[in-house]
């Protein structure tokens, strides 16, 4: 059979190639022409990913909760995937940024959106039982997330609120002593560091630091600021950046806060989280006031930032109940 001129081009393109290598093609066209066809599930490695549901206890619903905290956290590796993206272009537009924030906000959306399944999808009696086997474990302790507010804004921006101005220009070590997670993670009863709190620093610390370091001119606040003193139009990625602020600092916490606030809000007293987060405090976003872009806001939106969906979710759980 003869070759097609398309199919003699491409062969010729692969010995230039290999040549330039120094390889041999031959040898490389004996392990195309031995190899199997691949496969959708040995590409997905499916049956791998499917068996990594160990749940600690025979309630059904467990397997729910793992499996979405998975998910969870694949969302938040494709966001870190866009965040490098853009943080080690060497020639970084508008266009190019504006797209991959978009694509992190899609991310975010189909997160948002899907959060009722930890809402209303499972029992609220197997939740209240299997959470005791997973102390201290917490989704508290997703490092992901971090590292995504880290690559999104200046890293002051992270620090509790209350010493942000004092810390504007201490050390990236010392400002992180003040993050505002930390405030979160306090034992209810003496305000001292939880478990959890310590297994996560002692995890990551360094690696947040890090991050925090090698992103400080690289930020998504950063570059904005960047582009736009060099004159650029920066209109459609300033758009993109509030729904982002919107994305990770009001809807994803509050979506956690309806989830806490269906299962763990009892009369009169609520009941604390897995890892003994002070979740009635730590979630709310008017309570931290965490803001990636406060240029992008007016003093008012800022002085507001969430009142209004907490304030909504309130009164639709009470309407169910």
């Amino acid at each position: 059979m003869d070759f097609t001129p398309e199919i003699k081009d491409k062969l010729h393109q692969l010995q230039e190639k290999y040549t330039a290598m120094g390889q041999d093609m031959a040898s490389y066209l004996d392990g195309l022409l031995y190899a199997d066809f691949l496969t959708y599930w040995d590409y997905i490695h499916l049956d791998t990913l499917l068996s990594l549901q160990s749940p600690k206890t025979p309630f059904p619903d467990e397997e729910i909760f793992i499996m979405y905290h998975q998910i969870t956290e694949l969302y938040f590796k494709l966001a870190l995937h866009e965040c490098k993206q853009v943080a080690e272009h060497e020639n970084l537009t508008v266009e190019f940024f504006t797209a991959r924030v978009k694509r992190i906000n899609a991310y975010f959306n189909a997160l948002t959106t899907s959060f009722e399944v930890m809402v209303d999808g499972m029992e609220k009696e197997q939740f209240l039982k299997f959470r005791m086997s997973l102390l201290p474990a917490s989704g508290f302790q997703s490092g992901q997330y971090r590292m995504i507010e880290i690559c999104a804004t200046d890293f002051i921006r992270l620090v509790d609120k209350s010493k942000r101005e004092e810390l504007s220009t201490a050390t990236i070590e010392d400002q992180f002593e003040h993050i505002y997670w930390k405030f979160g993670a306090t034992e209810l009863a003496s305000g001292k560091q939880t478990l959890t709190l310590k297994q996560f620093i002692k995890k990551y610390a360094a690696q947040f630091l890090q991050l925090a370091k090698d992103r400080s001119l690289t930020n998504f606040s950063a570059l904005y600021h960047h582009l736009k003193a060099n004159g650029a139009d920066v209109s459609a990625l300033a758009d993109e950046l509030r729904k982002l602020d919107l994305y990770v600092n009001v809807e994803w916490p509050l979506s956690h806060y309806k989830s806490a606030v269906r299962y763990l809000e009892k009369d009169p007293v609520d009941v604390a989280a897995t890892g003994g987060t002070n979740w009635q405090k730590y979630l709310p976003p008017r309570f931290q006031k965490r803001i990636f872009y406060p240029s992008l806001w007016t003093d008012e939106q800022m002085e507001e930032w969430g009142k209004g969906w907490v304030l909504s979710v309130l009164k639709t759980l009470k309407n169910k109940d």
